[in-house]
């Protein structure tokens, strides 16, 4: 983990060092005026990355904070964009194929690629899966639905406003029960507690409650004051622990990877009654053959993101078994989210931001 850390402000500014060069022959043309000012509008592009991460448990104005937070993670991935659009016209003068407006032709691209990655995290899609559990459960013979989302990761990125959106797409849906399957809040509870978020997840409404777990943010937070705020909502937290449904469905909330004292999935379902459904809240998709094991008959998982912009869909796809979608191992049904929201860049370009529901029916 701290090798990445390590590895990633080197190639981020390794690669904004490369398009600086490239964008300074470009305007070899132009004045020294214009040039030191687009220089300093460019490193200060540079530097607002690292500023968004310095001034994450500040208590800031929210469109400014908001402001510094998507144009800082947002230039990572602008110069991810430009440094393969730049790369391939380099690549291609190798070959005697020479533009003469590479730069700006590489600006282009990246700036429309950019604009239609927001647009896309802007519209996230529900997700309808319709299963069934052969298990009893006291619902009546009504299928029950379920609203699951993860990885909202509200801060100063996914403020109140756009909070205020995502529960407007969870009442719609009438659900009976809300899960939220970890990372609800991103980096800090600082622009939670100032914009007061708590005002909009109280109006989350389900009838059989909203549960959720803790993810690997609600760690990077401070578990203790992530504990603090979710306390101040109707949202019940699951920390290794299991709440029994008045219709008799088991929910696992299994706490993070984080803790690395957390109890086995053996541990958890070792007194529960598996001839009535089982289902498991866990927000990192790893050792999904012990879900089987365990006689879970629907988990739902995040954390993964698929990777939120291309090619990082790539990557994350073959780094774990699931890395996005639904799968079925045995009597046991696993479903990843992309998320709702996400972390860091305002962009889904190769990936889409989701609202899961499933419609469950039981054996009568």
């Amino acid at each position: 983990m701290w090798t990445f850390f390590i590895i990633l402000p080197i190639l981020y500014l390794a690669g904004n060092i490369y398009i600086y060069l490239k964008g300074k022959q470009a305007l070899k043309s132009q004045s020294t005026g214009v040039k030191v000012l687009l220089s300093i509008v460019f490193w200060g592009g540079v530097l607002s990355f690292f500023s968004s991460f310095l001034f994450r448990n500040l208590d800031m104005p929210a469109s400014f904070a908001q402001t510094v937070s998507q144009v800082g993670t947002g230039w990572l991935v602008f110069t991810l964009y430009m440094v393969l659009a730049l790369l391939v016209f380099d690549i291609l003068r190798l070959f005697h194929l020479r533009f003469k407006y590479s730069f700006y032709l590489s600006l282009f691209l990246t700036l429309s690629l950019l604009g239609y990655g927001n647009y896309n995290y802007q519209h996230p899609d529900t997700r309808v899966i319709n299963m069934v559990i052969n298990k009893p459960a006291n619902t009546d013979g009504q299928p029950l639905k379920v609203v699951a989302i993860s990885d909202i990761h509200l801060g100063y990125a996914t403020n109140k406003t756009m909070l205020a959106g995502y529960v407007d797409m969870i009442n719609a849906q009438r659900p009976d029960i809300v899960l939220i399957g970890g990372d609800l809040i991103d980096n800090s509870v600082a622009p939670l507690r100032y914009e007061h978020m708590e005002e909009e997840l109280s109006k989350i409404y389900a009838p059989l409650g909203v549960y959720m777990v803790p993810g690997n943010h609600e760690y990077i937070s401070g578990i203790e004051e992530s504990e603090k705020f979710i306390a101040q909502t109707p949202i019940e937290l699951l920390r290794d622990s299991v709440a029994i449904l008045p219709n008799q469905i088991q929910l696992i909330g299994r706490d993070d990877r984080h803790n690395k004292g957390r109890k086995t999935l053996g541990q958890l379902t070792a007194n529960l009654d598996k001839s009535k459904p089982v289902i498991l809240l866990d927000h990192q998709p790893y050792d999904l053959e012990k879900t089987e094991e365990a006689g879970v008959d629907l988990q739902f998982s995040g954390h993964t993101h698929r990777g939120q912009v291309w090619p990082m869909n790539w990557i994350v796809d073959h780094l774990f078994e699931l890395s996005y979608g639904i799968k079925k191992i045995g009597n046991s049904t696993v479903y990843v989210s992309s998320g709702l929201s996400l972390w860091g860049p305002p962009f889904r370009i190769g990936t889409d931001s989701e609202m899961v529901v499933f419609n469950i029916t039981f054996k009568e």
